[in-house]
C-alpha cells in the first residue's frame, strides 16, 4: 500500500505521516517513510530521520535535507518503494499544489498501484478556512499530481492553544468538503487529551507532536 499525505502548509500533514508511519510500523509492517518536501518546509520528515530509524523505519530523502542547502534533488531510491511489494510507504507531500509537482513526477509509478491520498486540513489556517480556498487547493493539488484525494484528515488545531471547540466548530465544514471531493472525513486527528473531548471516536487519530521532541 502506498500512503500519500498531502495539505497546506501548517496544516500537520508531516505530524500525521509520521505517525502513519508509526502506526502501521507498531502492526509489525516494514514501513519506509519518503520525504517529498522539498519547498522550502517549516518542519519536515528528515528532521526525524534518526529517531525514526531507531523506530525500524526506512527514511528517504534528499541528501541536502535539513541543511541550509536548498536543492529540490530527488534520491533515486525512491524508485525502490515501487519495486517492494512488501513495503508500506508513506510519502509525505511538499504543501500546496507546487509540492504536488514532486509527486506527479512518479505518476507512472503510483498509477496502477493500490493507494490512498489523505488531504490534512486544518480549518484554522488563513488559507484553508472555508470551502471555497479548501477546495481549490484540493483540486490544484489532484490537478499537479494527476492523483485523486482518496481519504480527508481533520487536523484542525492551534497548537497548544487548541481546544475541543476548534475541531467541533471545524465538523461541518471539512465534511462538507470531503463530500464534495467524492469522499469523506476518515480520521480526526489531534492530542489524545482533546480527542477525549469530542464524539466520533471510531474516527481518532492520536498524534505525537514531534517538535517538542529533543532531537
Amino acid at each position: 500500500m502506498i500512503s500519500i499525505v498531502t495539505g497546506h502548509y501548517g496544516s500537520g500533514k508531516t505530524e500525521f505521516a509520521l505517525n502513519l508511519a508509526l502506526k502501521k510500523k507498531a502492526e509489525g509492517e516494514r514501513v519506509t517513510i519518503c520525504d517529498l518536501d522539498i519547498v522550502n518546509p517549516y518542519f519536515r520528515t528528515s528532521d526525524v530521520k534518526n529517531f525514526l530509524s531507531e523506530k525500524g523505519i526506512n527514511v528517504v530523502a534528499s541528501e541536502f535535507a535539513s541543511s541550509n542547502v536548498d536543492i529540490p534533488v530527488l534520491p533515486s531510491e525512491i524508485l525502490s518503494v515501487f519495486a517492494d511489494g512488501g513495503t508500506e510507504a508513506v510519502f509525505d507531500v511538499g504543501g500546496d499544489e507546487d509540492g504536488a509537482v514532486a509527486l506527479g513526477g512518479f505518476f507512472n509509478y503510483i498509477k496502477n498501484k493500490e493507494y490512498k491520498m489523505y488531504f490534512v486540513i486544518n480549518a484554522m489556517r488563513p488559507m484553508t478556512a472555508n470551502e471555497d480556498d479548501i477546495l481549490e487547493l484540493a483540486h490544484k493539488i489532484e490537478e499537479t499530481s494527476r492523483l485523486k484525494i482518496t481519504d480527508v484528515v481533520n487536523n484542525t488545531n492551534l497548537a497548544y492553544l487548541t481546544e475541543p471547540s476548534h475541531i467541533l466548530n471545524s465538523a461541518e465544514l471539512i465534511e462538507k468538503c470531503a463530500e464534495k471531493l467524492g469522499t469523506g472525513v476518515t480520521y480526526i486527528s489531534g492530542k489524545k487529551e482533546i480527542l477525549d473531548k469530542i464524539p466520533q471516536k471510531n474516527k481518532h487519530f492520536e498524534l505525537e507532536t514531534f517538535m517538542n521532541l529533543p532531537f
